[in-house]
């Protein structure tokens, strides 16, 4: 497992903000804090509520909402769905799962985010 942590913009429906996000090639979907939504976006409800494990035995968390936001990493727009985890220690992670999607490159050794501007929904 390895990590990147940059700033990315966010923007949803209510406004955008730029969060601390941590790229994480051991998490599978991306989340984000509920206390860092409020001028985002609303989160919905989940249909079915998700337990995920965390790094603690034992030890999981209930997941009953999800977001849908576009983001933005060197100049180029992507959105996904984030899990709303309220007890996140990062502000918000990108997972494998975003990763793969966009086919987002991560060079560890000058902890860079690699995105392909051609995968992108548009230029900004």
């Amino acid at each position: 497992m390895s990590i990147i942590k940059i700033p990315v913009q966010y923007v949803g429906s209510l406004g955008e903000k730029t969060l601390y996000t941590l790229f994480d090639s051991g998490a599978n979907l991306s989340c984000i804090h509920p206390d860092f939504l409020g001028n985002i976006e609303i989160p919905r409800s989940l249909g079915i509520i998700r337990r995920l494990a965390t790094a603690r035995e034992d030890h999981f968390i209930e997941v009953k909402e999800a977001v849908r936001l576009d983001f933005i990493i060197n100049d180029v727009l992507l959105s996904d769905e984030f899990l709303v985890v309220p007890e996140l220690t990062e502000e918000a992670i990108i997972g494998v799962a975003t990763l793969q999607k966009w086919r987002i490159k991560l060079d560890f050794d000058r902890d860079q985010v690699i995105v392909n501007p051609k995968a992108s929904i548009m230029q900004i």
